[in-house]
């Protein structure tokens, strides 16, 4: 069993965020705000309301702007210099919640590449595993759930949920063994498939914990003809040795790197923090359609 306590996260942030230009020309999408809070403080928060101490976000040289986000750069002591003592508690939390690390993938050679990244850093220690594209909300952080579940199972996890639509054609979808309560054991995940080829209704959504094993199977991955690194490809290898698990978490998920995704979450975010008077708004403005 994962009796190791997991402390470190790693947030792969390097894409180019096509999907969402033009404002990524110039404004990284991990830092697209929902309200008033960007998706990537999102899921900070949640890996810091986990048990994570220390996190690596890997970037490229266009992303400074993250790397300044979660600085200080004395702003906070210049608020609380002018008395602003609400505002400089606020940026404080954002700063000292974890302990940051970044690293430079500057050349996009696929998600295994850039996990890559992170061996120096993990050691050889488990680790979390968090995609800037997904926000999930709920009652119980995703990774303190998907950490549970390491605990259980000893192996790596693919954090999932089912999806019972057509949607399910845009995710990896797993291939499934057995299942102990809201645990499968995984032989595969099939990217993308067809409708008629789904394995199950399974689909993994942006959340992992991952053994240091990991490493050694991405090495040893074919690069896919676009020259990439699929991360995918190392976790199948995983599944074929009997090293991989899956937990369904419970939680709301919001495809962030999909515009309507990204408005849907912004809606839901706003029905909570405004309360009734946004809801009426909604409910007038529905009237209009």
């Amino acid at each position: 069993m994962g009796n190791t306590k997991i402390t470190k996260a790693v947030i792969p942030c390097a894409g180019l965020g096509t999907r969402f230009l033009p404002i990524t020309k110039s404004l990284p999408k991990e830092l697209l705000p929902v309200i008033d809070t960007p998706v990537l403080q999102f899921i900070i928060d949640e890996v810091a309301d986990s048990g994570i101490t220390d996190v690596l976000i890997v970037i490229n040289e266009s992303k400074q702007a993250i790397k300044h986000y979660f600085c200080d750069h004395g702003i906070v002591e210049l608020l609380s210099e002018q008395g602003k003592i609400d505002q400089a508690l606020q940026l404080k939390k954002i700063t000292d919640r974890v302990n940051f690390n970044f690293e430079y993938q500057n050349t996009p050679k696929g998600s295994g590449d850039a996990v890559m990244y992170a061996k120096k850093f993990v050691g050889n220690q488990p680790f979390a595993l968090a995609w800037g594209d997904d926000l999930i909300l709920g009652d119980t952080p995703t990774t303190l759930q998907l950490i549970s579940a390491y605990q259980h199972h000893g192996t790596s996890i693919l954090g999932v949920q089912k999806i019972l639509n057509d949607d399910i054609v845009k995710y990896g979808v797993l291939s499934v063994s057995e299942q102990v309560g809201k645990s499968y054991k995984c032989i595969r995940m099939v990217e993308k498939p067809s409708i008629a080829q789904i394995p199950s209704r399974l689909a993994a959504l942006g959340r992992y914990i991952l053994t240091v094993d990991i490493f050694e199977e991405i090495c040893q991955s074919k690069v896919h003809a676009s020259g990439e690194l699929h991360l995918t490809s190392a976790l199948n290898a995983l599944g074929e040795k009997g090293k991989l698990w899956a937990y369904e978490f419970d939680g709301v998920r919001f495809d962030m790197g999909d515009k309507l995704g990204s408005l849907k979450a912004a809606v839901s975010l706003g029905i909570k923090r405004f309360g009734d008077e946004f809801s009426e708004y909604l409910k007038s403005l529905l009237k209009t359609v």
